[in-house]
């Protein structure tokens, strides 16, 4: 995270539970203040991990307190299916910046938009990637969301969970504000225009080279 925050063309960082699991971290607060005093600038999001909303309203209140660029993270149901709708309310009253995260559906964005409020800066974070897993094209319900919040103002749309390159150009397509772009996609960037008789070649020297490391013989 501190070597692609010092990267211009990225904007922000944002992490969650999952993430933080497959990396080791054990220490939350450790962690995310290691993090805090390499990026004092650019918009960076934290999740609450909590089950109960009068918890996560608790955590949200921490995390928010850890820094002016902190984006509080809170998923748009708990595991019971109940909303967090009040919960994003009240803290959206408290001033509190937050990143609405787990969203796959244009109703999920329309009853969350009742809690959020044009003079507080939040993301809304939609799981295209995973939208797409189902066999749905997300494109859609992406620029459904980027029109619906169009009038709330200090909403920025993020296409979440992308799954390959192609999926920056439809977001800049349709005007979605944020995609959040794993360190695989972003070095495809460099074979972006790449003359594709060329890639085809590169290819099949790849397999050719791969069959004599291997000491293929039939």
């Amino acid at each position: 995270m501190i070597r692609l925050s010092k990267d211009p063309m990225i904007k922000g960082l944002t992490t969650n539970p999952t993430l933080m699991k497959k990396a080791g971290i054990i220490d939350y607060a450790k962690f995310a203040g290691e993090v805090l005093n390499e990026i004092e600038t650019k918009p960076i999001s934290f999740e609450v991990f909590s089950d109960s909303l009068i918890e996560m309203e608790r955590q949200a209140e921490l995390i928010s307190s850890w820094g002016q660029n902190v984006y509080v993270k809170v998923p748009i149901t708990n595991t019971q299916g109940i909303s967090t709708q009040k919960l994003v309310r009240n803290l959206v009253k408290n001033n509190i910046k937050v990143n609405i995260t787990a969203i796959m559906t244009l109703n999920q964005v329309k009853v969350i938009s009742e809690s959020l409020d044009a003079a507080v800066p939040n993301f809304v974070s939609v799981f295209a990637g995973r939208i797409a897993d189902t066999g749905r094209d997300p494109v859609g319900i992406m620029r459904e969301t980027v029109e619906f919040l169009k009038p709330i103002g200090s909403s920025e749309v993020i296409w979440a969970s992308p799954r390959e390159l192609l999926n920056i150009f439809q977001a800049s397509e349709i005007g979605c504000h944020v995609i959040t772009a794993t360190t695989d996609i972003l070095k495809k960037l460099e074979i972006v225009g790449y003359d594709l008789d060329q890639y085809s070649l590169d290819t099949v020297k790849m397999f050719y080279k791969d069959a004599q490391e291997s000491n293929f013989n039939i």
